[in-house]
């Protein structure tokens, strides 16, 4: 019993530590909290950069129409419909054309729209330059390929006053009937955005220049990436537009930003120019040139008609 007691007494004996053996625990302590947070840190940014380097669903290493930066929203008072033809000259060589068609419907009011917009069908030609940068699954050097459909409803909220701009919002979803994910051409993924714009004009006079106007919108683009992930992108443009007693003319910087980093910010000036060819007909040429994640020049020659 007494050597049964001698061996308690030293087990639960405590040692005092002295004040060195305590600052050097707490820096023990502190190391490891920083060693374990660097490290999950590289972690993730280790996961991200897989993600760049093997996620390829974005507009640069797809076809011009996979996934284009949407035109700015506006509401139409009447029923207007469009037909284009479109010609894309590759910054690698690649060529497509493209008949694309847009219908915008007032829905009850003048201030509501339901809008319809899509490249109807592509034809498309890729040079050994364009092959070794899309790396299409299917390396074919032509064909032709079916569009995503665009729907959205836009909503004038405020009409423009003396001193307040119009205000115009838009929900839109891009559904995933387009063909041709296996060509590189476009996503075989849905997506959706939402964004608005801000715009105001002021009168110049009854002469040959009627008005010019200036807009800004922003918003928030997100398409699916994989089975598990998507990829989520702010949207941002300004714009400004003179229209005269025979056409419009505007001009437009525009893009959106992801966040993956994987080509996903495209970056584009556009030009329109519509013509007034009486009351209803309106035909249109237009440019675009993509800055950045978007290496296309696009031509369009096209008409309108405003029913």
């Amino acid at each position: 019993m007494e050597k049964y007691k001698i061996a308690k007494t030293l087990l639960t004996f405590e040692t005092p530590l002295s004040p060195d053996i305590k600052s050097m625990s707490c820096f023990v302590n502190r190391y490891a909290v920083f060693a374990v947070s660097v490290a999950s840190v590289l972690c993730m940014a280790a996961g991200v950069s897989a993600a760049q380097d093997g996620n390829r669903v974005s507009p640069l290493y797809f076809g011009p129409g996979a996934l284009p930066v949407p035109d700015m929203p506006y509401v139409s008072e009447r029923l207007y419909v469009e037909l284009d033809y479109d010609h894309f000259t590759g910054f690698y060589g690649d060529m497509t054309e493209t008949v694309f068609a847009e219908a915008r419907i007032p829905l009850f009011s003048e201030r509501v729209n339901l809008s319809l917009w899509m490249p109807v069908v592509e034809f498309y030609r890729y040079s050994p330059d364009a092959l070794a940068h899309f790396r299409p699954l299917d390396g074919r050097t032509s064909g032709c390929q079916a569009g995503n459909v665009y729907v959205s409803v836009d909503f004038l909220l405020l009409k423009e006053r003396r001193v307040l701009p119009a205000v115009v919002v838009r929900a839109a979803i891009i559904t995933a009937s387009g063909d041709g994910e296996e060509y590189a051409r476009y996503f075989d993924a849905p997506g959706y955005f939402f964004d608005a714009s801000l715009s105001k004009s002021f009168a110049i006079g009854n002469g040959f220049f009627r008005s010019i106007a200036v807009s800004a919108g922003g918003g928030f683009l997100c398409w699916q990436v994989s089975a598990h992930s998507q990829n989520d992108a702010y949207m941002y443009g300004v714009s400004a537009a003179v229209s005269t007693r025979l056409f419009d003319l505007s001009c437009a910087w525009q893009g959106y930003s992801g966040w993956i980093g994987n080509g996903d910010r495209p970056m584009v000036i556009k030009t329109d120019l519509s013509f007034k060819a009486g009351s209803h007909f309106r035909p249109l040429l237009a440019y675009e040139y993509g800055l950045r994640d978007w290496p296309w020049h696009h031509f369009r020659i096209g008409v309108g008609y405003v029913f």
